[in-house]
Formats: C-alpha cells, sequence, structure tokens
C-alpha cells in the first residue's frame, strides 16, 4: 500500500491517489450532503424523526445488495472458528465500538470459547467511551495493535470503516493479510484502500447521513446489521443454534436461567417441570438436555455426541460428522 503523510498532521497516513485530504473526503458518498435533510435545524421534532426514520428505511435496502459477499465472510468464519481459527474485527471510533459490541456479545449467547472472538480498537478499550479518534490516522498503530494478537492463517480479520479509508484499520487488516490470514472489509463507500486490503468486500452504500459525516447513523447501522449477520451465520453454521433457538446460552440470571427453560419446553413440546428437571440433570447445560431429550440418551451419551459434533447440536441428536 503506497501511501503519503496528511499535510500539518504527524504521522497520520492516507492512500496515495495523489489528491488531497479534503478533495478525498469529498469524494466519499457518506460525506456528501444529503438534499432531504437540509433546513434540519429548522423543523419541528416530529418533522426531524419523520426525516431521520425515512433515511434510515434505506439501510436494509443497501445491506440487501451486499448478501452474496456477507454470505462467504459468514462461511469463512466458520470454517475458521471450527478450525480453531479466531475471528478479530478492527476499527475505530464509531465502527470500532459497534465491532466491540457485537464481539462481546458472542460469549453470553453462544458461549463461545474466550478470545474466539475479538476487537482492536483505536484508542484502545477507553476509546468505546471517550472520543481518542486522533489515533486512526496512525497506521503504524494499526500495525501494532493488530500484531500483537499474532494472526495466523487460521484466523479472520474484518476491518470496519464507514469510509474505507481509515489508515488505521487499513494497515490492521494489510499486516494481518501479509501474515496469512483471511480478511475482509465492512465499509460505506466503494472503491476504498480498506477494499484493496482486503480479501472480500462488503460494501453498504447508504449514501448521505441526515447530519453530513455523521456516520454513527446509517452507516453505523448498516455496519451493525452486517456484524450481526456474520457472527450469527457463522454461530448457526457451527450448530450453536437449533432451529432458530439461542440454545447454547449461558445461564447466569433469571431471565437466561428462564430463556433455556423454554427453549427446551417450545423445541421438544415438553412441559416446564420436565424441562426443569432436565436442565439440572443436564448440568445446567441447554444443548446437553436438547440432545438427551432429541435423541432419548443419557448425559454422558449426550455430551459424547456433542464432542463429536464439535457442538452442532443438530448433528449430535442425530449423531452424524460435522461438515461444513
Amino acid at each position: 500500500m503506497v501511501t503519503t503523510t496528511m499535510p500539518g498532521t504527524a504521522g497520520a497516513h492516507v492512500d496515495g491517489t495523489g489528491s488531497d485530504p479534503a478533495s478525498l473526503l469529498q469524494q466519499l458518498t457518506t460525506e456528501s450532503l444529503n438534499e432531504a435533510s437540509q433546513g434540519l435545524d429548522t423543523k419541528s421534532a416530529i418533522d426531524i424523526a419523520r426525516i431521520i426514520n425515512h433515511e434510515d428505511s434505506k439501510v436494509a435496502g443497501a445491506v440487501k445488495k451486499a448478501l452474496p459477499e456477507i454470505a462467504q465472510v459468514i462461511d469463512q468464519v466458520a470454517r475458521s472458528l471450527r478450525d480453531g481459527g479466531r475471528l478479530i474485527y478492527v476499527g475505530a471510533g464509531s465502527s470500532g465500538r459497534i465491532a466491540a459490541l457485537d464481539s462481546s456479545e458472542c460469549p453470553p449467547s453462544y458461549s463461545c470459547a474466550p478470545g474466539q472472538v475479538q476487537y482492536i480498537m483505536a484508542g484502545g478499550p477507553k476509546a468505546l467511551a471517550s472520543a481518542v479518534e486522533v489515533n486512526e490516522d496512525s497506521e503504524e498503530l494499526g500495525q501494532r495493535d493488530i500484531a500483537r494478537r499474532r494472526p495466523m492463517r487460521k484466523d479472520v480479520v474484518i476491518g470496519v470503516s464507514a469510509s474505507g479509508r481509515t489508515p488505521y484499520v487499513v494497515a490492521a487488516v494489510a499486516y494481518a493479510r501479509a501474515r496469512g490470514a483471511k480478511t475482509a472489509a465492512v465499509t460505506c463507500n466503494q472503491n476504498t484502500p480498506l477494499a484493496g486490503a482486503a480479501d472480500i468486500t462488503i460494501v453498504a452504500e447508504v449514501g448521505p447521513e441526515v447530519i453530513s459525516g455523521s456516520t454513527r447513523m446509517k452507516a453505523g447501522t448498516a455496519q451493525k446489521m452486517i456484524l450481526n449477520m456474520i457472527t450469527t451465520g457463522a454461530m448457526t453454521r457451527l450448530g450453536l443454534v437449533y432451529d432458530n433457538l439461542m440454545v447454547n446460552l449461558h445461564m447466569q440470571n433469571s431471565k437466561l436461567v428462564e430463556r433455556g427453560i423454554r427453549i427446551l419446553m417450545d423445541a421438544c413440546h415438553i412441559d416446564r417441570a420436565k424441562a426443569v428437571d432436565t436442565i439440572k440433570s443436564a448440568g445446567r447445560s441447554v444443548p446437553v438436555a436438547l440432545v438427551m431429550l432429541k435423541a432419548g440418551v443419557d448425559k454422558p451419551e449426550a455430551v459424547r455426541r456433542l464432542a463429536k459434533s464439535d457442538g452442532n447440536v443438530r448433528l449430535a441428536i442425530e449423531d452424524n460428522v460435522l461438515e461444513l
């Protein structure tokens, strides 16, 4: 990747297109003026809400156009996680916070091992609550932070950047790819440096924001939808979802205990008392309880089947070999 230093910004870089940073920014659709929201500051509260809601309604359509690429990434992540690899998100600003949210929700939702789904954020964990966006201009920091995770061939590294030109993210993805990791980009603009750095590019062209350049809005919504699809799809492909039920949840509070009971009741068409008794005898494991009930086996056999199928609940019930 050829880079040039941004004038007046020590240590920050942009892609070497021969254009200055201002013109590069103006070329991004996410930075363009939105005619639909002109005069927004003169509108009533209900009109502001209507304008934002109308613009938000375009997001799902933009994401829909990227479904083939999203599906490719889902399968790649599923294969990597099955083979002992990791999913590592890299982001900055709003994009990084969305990535952090998605990664942090995977363990309680799917009981995946700690470290299987990770995030790297420009500025570190403190950037989740405080704006330290200056770090996103540093290629060196991006390379340093991903290098600390030692990306390898089994891993998938996904760069998340609405603009697709964030130096921190571009450099991190390029570094990971050079080390053999599978890489993907999630962005809201076409023909970006991040796309050039990644193996697969997911583009959701949501267009100009209601507040020009405020990519925490439509772009942020699109990115959250895409990351939700990737992790939900991968975990489902791995069999950590049965039918459409969150069977691998951690029952760590009363709400989740009740959800686990309800899952068994719905999946196995049993009453509450039997669901509670089975969960207890299964060691408070919903997947073990489900296999016991569906396959008509005892706990040791259910555990054996789940181990054989790498946790794929449906295959454990059918006692088949795992295939993706």
